[in-house]
């Protein structure tokens, strides 16, 4: 299965619209963003939990970065709320579950082997580290940094400009709150946008907005 996986290419993609596409376990429902492989494969999808749901015990051979968008997402090792960012290193195993149900934006084998750390940040925290961005009323919550890949919430102000910005290594956005406009296109809340490497963006914000960010990590991809 390929979905999206010309890396060369701009993908701007409303995930409000997209079906949900039954999983292997009853419950659990997805939305393809971008994905090369059957069930395992190198994905980027929205996974949506029903109650009481949960999928069997697996091994991240090419490790697992989430988000959680609303609900609560568990494993053996925690329960993680709305906000949380997770980084499951290659090797690393889980058991998930929800009670409740949950939603969650998921990244699958898109991480080096040498990249073990585990992270947990609750991004809603009143003592997330929020750091001065590219221009007035715009702050970064740094999640992951690394020499070809940087991940961070950006929230922006109504009425921000953030001015042009390279990208040699590509870069791919989750809009989690309000609206962003770029390159003449309003992206709502639920629109993943990826521009290949090399590419230049801005964004504008008519409306307080908040961004998942990542940038750096396609540079071996796409022609």
């Amino acid at each position: 299965m390929e979905i999206n996986a010309d890396f060369s290419r701009f993908v701007a993609t409303d995930s409000n619209q997209l079906p949900w596409v039954p999983s292997p376990m009853p419950g659990v429902d997805r939305r393809m963003l971008d994905r090369i492989g059957d069930e395992v494969a190198r994905a980027t999808t929205i996974v949506r939990y029903a109650a009481d749901s949960k999928f069997s015990a697996h091994t991240h051979g090419g490790g697992e970065e989430f988000l959680v968008l609303d609900g609560t997402f568990s494993d053996e090792h925690g329960d993680y709320g709305p906000g949380m960012y997770v980084r499951n290193p290659v090797g690393s195993s889980h058991s998930p579950f929800t009670r409740a149900g949950c939603t969650i934006f998921v990244k699958l084998w898109q991480m080096r082997e040498e990249d073990q750390e585990f992270v947990r940040i609750d991004t809603r925290a009143p003592d997330a580290r929020w750091e001065e961005g590219a221009a007035d009323g715009i702050a970064v919550l740094p999640l992951f940094d690394a020499e070809d890949e940087h991940v961070y919430l950006t929230r922006y102000e109504a009425g921000t400009e953030q001015p042009p910005f390279e990208m040699p290594g590509g870069g791919e956005f989750l809009v989690l709150e309000g609206a962003v406009e770029s390159g003449g296109m309003r992206h709502e809340t639920g629109s993943w946008l990826r521009f290949p490497k090399g590419a230049r963006a801005a964004f504008s914000a008519p409306e307080k907005a908040l961004i998942w960010t990542k940038t750096g990590h396609l540079a071996g991809l796409g022609s």
